[in-house]
């Protein structure tokens, strides 16, 4: 984009709601400009327990709305990227202390039906003793009840939010930084830098602040006015352990402070722990997990399965800063995850802000934004991402089993695994990636186990990937995966010679040190 340019509208952020955002109004025929400063869903949006759900335990705090709607993206979610969100299986242990069943069992009643689920299973009872869910669990676990939400690759949900985004001509600036922002005749003079210096200006009709975490300081330094609503940043923390049980079930787990903690299934070898509540006061990109918060999870954790879990355990950490909206309830746990969005009109300029929210509803966060700004674009259209499918995802029927075989039958000299990772992580675009190979030996540079070049350029040309950790850790799990050899050949081609982006991460350098396996 020429220096000088002007465009409808300009989002700061390339996290979730930012992405969402402008595939919204890309769609709406805004010309729209996203501004990430670093690579997109770098912050909050890759740290979640990568779940699309209604939250059940907000209902403790009468949070309907959010429920309801939550439940019923969740459906809607579930449709449009059937590759990257599937169902899961959630096993919730009755402890008497805890909890009564009764309680439980209400609130399931009303999860089931306060969303008018359609996909999903119901909820039923469960007993432990003779239900395989209960056996990695200790012997007085006898009784609890399952049921079904949704898994998500998040940071991969961010990035085919931003691909339609662009499809749908919208401008995607990752690692720019937006340097200032002040109204002029209506409009918004905007000061863009990337990472070379370089610096361009752009006129924007409107503007929004979606920067997460980021948020106040974006407001202060960049745009010069002080928030309109009271934030407060919230840490969650969350482990990777080696597996702890077989099944493919998740858990939900009561902790005695009446936290809930989950034990999920995750990258095939491993089981994701989380998360943590902790108020958070600082520089979100330096937020890591503290040994509190490790001991906190181990601890969840460990009086429920049979198998301890230590300190010692995990092979990888993430935290993340949760931008919520401040309604000054004492517990950090018990803050709101509904989203606020404040409109502010200096000069007659729109600027708005986006606070709180959760990956399940940033859809409908994205079409409330565009209700909010709707009165500064008259000949904008309506809503129309409740049909559409992400990139990806328009398997037919959303049968992601069927798509599966038919891409193994396609390419029968593909190994399975490859195929159904690539199947997973790309849906029908693995066909655009592979292209006309015939055999792995067309796939490009092999730069061990199951890294192709192909995926590489794939990455790098359509999705925004510059530096090895956007491949392994944002747009993929490889890290998990990979022998050091790998990932130091990868490291090379990019051309990187010093320490990896992630090694502020204690957990990256874990994973890393042990080659990324249990």
């Amino acid at each position: 984009m020429p220096n000088g340019d002007s465009v409808d509208l300009l989002v700061i952020g390339g996290g979730i709601n930012g992405a969402g955002i402008a595939r919204d109004a890309a769609g709406r025929g805004l010309k729209v400009l996203l501004a990430e400063q670093g690579d997109l869903a770098q912050g909050t949006s890759s740290a979640s327990t990568k779940l699309i759900h209604g939250g059940l335990r907000y209902l403790e705090y009468y949070e309907f709305r959010l429920v309801r709607e939550a439940l019923k993206e969740r459906e809607v979610l579930l449709a449009n990227a059937p590759h990257i969100i599937w169902p899961l299986r959630f096993v919730l242990p009755h402890a008497d202390y805890l909890r009564p069943a009764w309680m439980i069992r209400l609130g399931l009643l009303l999860y089931d039906h306060i969303g008018g689920r359609v996909r999903l299973p119901a909820s039923r009872g469960v007993d432990l003793r003779s239900d395989p869910a209960g056996a990695p669990l200790k012997p007085k676990f006898t009784r609890g009840f399952s049921y079904s939400d949704c898994w998500v690759e998040d940071s991969r949900l961010v990035v085919l939010n931003a691909m339609d985004a662009a499809e749908r001509g919208a401008a995607i600036l990752t690692r720019t930084r937006c340097v200032s922002a002040r109204p002029s005749g209506r409009a918004w003079q905007v000061l863009l830098q990337d990472l070379n210096g370089s610096r361009r200006t752009v006129a924007a009709q409107g503007l929004v602040n979606a920067a997460g975490p980021w948020i106040s300081e974006v407001a202060e330094k960049v745009i010069g006015r002080p928030l309109g609503q009271p934030i407060r940043l919230v840490k969650g923390s969350h482990i990777v352990v080696p597996r702890l049980f077989e099944g493919e079930e998740a858990y939900i787990l009561q902790n005695e402070d009446r936290r809930i903690v989950f034990a999920i299934p995750y990258e095939r070898h491993f089981t994701l722990i989380g998360t943590t509540d902790l108020n958070y006061v600082g520089d979100p990109a330096d937020a890591t997990i503290s040994r509190e918060e490790i001991d906190y999870l181990c601890q969840a954790v460990g009086s429920y399965f049979r198998r301890p879990v230590t300190a010692a355990d995990p092979v990888w950490t993430y935290s993340g800063v949760r931008p919520l909206y401040d309604d000054r309830r004492e517990s950090a746990s018990a803050v709101t995850r509904d989203y606020v969005l404040h409109l502010d009109t200096p000069e007659g300029a729109p600027l708005l802000s986006v606070y709180g929210g959760k990956i399940t509803t940033y859809r409908r966060l994205a079409e409330h934004a565009l209700e909010k700004l709707a009165p500064h674009y008259p000949n904008s259209s309506g809503p129309w991402t409740a049909r559409a499918p992400l990139p990806g995802g328009d398997i037919p029927d959303g049968d992601f089993d069927r798509f599966l075989a038919g891409l193994i039958a396609r390419r029968p000299w593909l190994p399975k695994r490859l195929a159904r990772r690539w199947a997973r992580a790309y849906g029908t675009r693995v066909e655009t990636m592979i292209g006309g190979a015939d055999g792995t030996d067309e796939l490009g540079r092999h730069y061990g186990e199951d890294l192709y070049q192909c995926e590489i350029d794939y990455l790098i040309q359509r999705e925004w990937a510059r530096a090895s950790a956007d491949i392994l850790w944002r747009r993929s799990k490889l890290g998990l995966h990979l022998s050091p050899a790998t990932v130091e050949a990868l490291r090379q081609q990019l051309g990187e010679t010093g320490p990896l982006e992630e090694d502020r991460s204690e957990g990256l350098a874990v994973a890393r040190q042990s080659g990324g396996r249990p």
